[in-house]
This record gives C-alpha cells, sequence and structure tokens, in this order.
C-alpha cells in the first residue's frame, strides 16, 4: 500500500491536482465528486476500496481546490463534455487503460459520459441517480413545479445576480445546498470545512455559472467540445456494467426519479435505494458505495 498523497498531472488544458491511494497495481477506480463537494466526499470510500486491494484515485474538478487550467486563454467551461474530456484525459495521462468510474452529480455525469462514448475504457460504472448525461435540446420542457422548486439555484445562476451572489457568498451558498440535498445528514462544521476551501478556486465561479447556463442553452459551449457534445445529444446508451445508487432523502433529485432511467443502460445493471440518504452518497453511506464499486470487480 502506499500512502495517500496528492498529486498532479499536466492534460491539455489543466494540471489536475488528485489523491491516489492503495497499492499501485490495483485495478484503478476513479472517484469523481460534484458540485459543490471536493475529494473529501471520498475519504471513507477511498480507505475502503484500497483496504480491499484497489488504487482509489479522486481527481479534483475543474474549478476545484488546487486544479488549475495552465492558459489565461482557455474558457472557464464546465460544460458536460468539458468534465467527459477531464476525465477522458487524465485516464490517458496516467497510462490505466482500463478502470472501473464512479461518481456522482457533475462527478457522476463525467463517469457516464466515459462510460458511454469510451466503454473500453471502462470496467464498470458506479452512479448516483442513475443516467447522468444532459437532454440540453430537452431543457426547454418544463419540469413539475415541485422539481423547478428544488432546481430554484440554477434559475439563479442564470442571471447576474446569482453570479455576484455565488462570488460574494461562495462557502454559504455551498453549504447551504450541503443542508437541503441532504436534510437528513447531521454533518457538523468540521466536516464542511475540510471541503469548502476547494470553492475558493479562482475559477470556481465562472466554471459553476457556464455549466449551468449551457446545459439550458444559455451560454455558448468551448468549441473543444463541440464533437463530444454531438455525441452527447443524441443520448447514447451506456452498456457497461452498471450500478444505481439513489439516496431516498435526496432533496435535489427525488429517488423515484432514476427509475425511468433504466432504458438507458443496455448492459448488466441494478438500481440500489439507500434509506434516508441524500444526494452525496459517498459521503453520506461510503459501505454502501463501497460495495457497489467492489461489486463491479
Amino acid at each position: 500500500m502506499t500512502d495517500t498523497q496528492l498529486k498532479r498531472v499536466t492534460t491539455d488544458v489543466l494540471e489536475i491536482a488528485y489523491t491516489d491511494s492503495g497499492p499501485a497495481d490495483g485495478v484503478p477506480v476513479l472517484l469523481m465528486h460534484g458540485f459543490p463537494y471536493d475529494p473529501h466526499c471520498y475519504d471513507d470510500v477511498a480507505a475502503r476500496i484500497s483496504a480491499a486491494g484497489c488504487r482509489a484515485i479522486v481527481p479534483y474538478l475543474r474549478g476545484y481546490g488546487p486544479t488549475r487550467f495552465l492558459s489565461a486563454d482557455t474558457i472557464r467551461s464546465g460544460q458536460q463534455g468539458a468534465l467527459g474530456h477531464d476525465l477522458l484525459q487524465l485516464l490517458d495521462v496516467l497510462e490505466i487503460p482500463q478502470a472501473i468510474v464512479a461518481g456522482y452529480d457533475w462527478g457522476g455525469r463525467a463517469a457516464c459520459i466515459v462510460a458511454a462514448l469510451w466503454p473500453e475504457r471502462v470496467r464498470g460504472l458506479v452512479t448516483c441517480c442513475g443516467y447522468n448525461i444532459q437532454n440540453i435540446a430537452g431543457s426547454v420542457n418544463p419540469v413539475a413545479p415541485e422539481q423547478e422548486h428544488r432546481y430554484w439555484y440554477q434559475h439563479y445562476f442564470h442571471t447576474a445576480r446569482g453570479r455576484a451572489g455565488l462570488t460574494a457568498n461562495r462557502r454559504a451558498f455551498c453549504q447551504l445546498l450541503w443542508r437541503l440535498w441532504s436534510p437528513n445528514w447531521a454533518f457538523d462544521d468540521g466536516i464542511y470545512n475540510a471541503s469548502a476551501p476547494s470553492f475558493d478556486n479562482p475559477d470556481f465561479v465562472d466554471v459553476v455559472i457556464q455549466s449551468y447556463r449551457h446545459r439550458y442553452g444559455y451560454a455558448s459551449g468551448d468549441p473543444a467540445y463541440d464533437a463530444i457534445e454531438a455525441r452527447l445529444a443524441t443520448q447514447p446508451a451506456i452498456t457497461v456494467p452498471a450500478i444505481s445508487l439513489h439516496g431516498s432523502g435526496d432533496g435535489v433529485h427525488p429517488s423515484a426519479e432514476s427509475i425511468a432511467h433504466r432504458r438507458h443502460f443496455t448492459g448488466a445493471y441494478e438500481r440500489r435505494e439507500i434509506p434516508r440518504v441524500g444526494h452525496n452518497v459517498p459521503q453520506e453511506a461510503p459501505a454502501e458505495f463501497a460495495e457497489a464499486v467492489l461489486n463491479l470487480i
């Protein structure tokens, strides 16, 4: 076993910071965090799967923590094509031909994208809330009022006031989302404060705002990812073995929402609902998350 330590690699546009634990020759598992979280959400999961012989790699996404853009000229995009591209490039730079990819929220989206578009690189997928690839063309269609209410923060980000609010109050804002999205999780200030410095990244606001505007067609994407976005627009099926986890207490995506996602998975697939757990599944239910990863080995 190697000790967990912060490492860095360079891709075409990023210097990606990541933790790497477990035996170097273990089955590689990429653990991808979401918004507004950071790699600390996987501390317990990584320890569990490392103890079982896996190599656990947990990167900071673009716009989070010590991950940095290489050039001031690169568009600070948080669109789904960029997230999938970053994960694929990380696999390439680390010379990992095939891995288990696992994640939730933004990280679950990246994992689903790589599983769908480059299945030869994915041994298995753990995804929270099901099929996370966005249907941008369909985003013009309203959803039920209750769900529009849960998406209040997304609509807020579409405005200049929302950008200013996130800029001025990023730590308080993100802590509020943690509470709303995981109402049964009694996290304390120590747990939150371990992750909050990641939101001080100088590109955090730009990446977040672009992400939530792009998914509704309110912001242009980075042309570098046009080819990926065109493939994602077809809502490609996921053919690799997959386990979908959904907390019954998720405050932003009700658990029943992912039941209909079965149609997007054409390979071996299992959906597991976890009682009372909210949106941050790996930190709230690390045993269940780690079990899902190990079940795919």
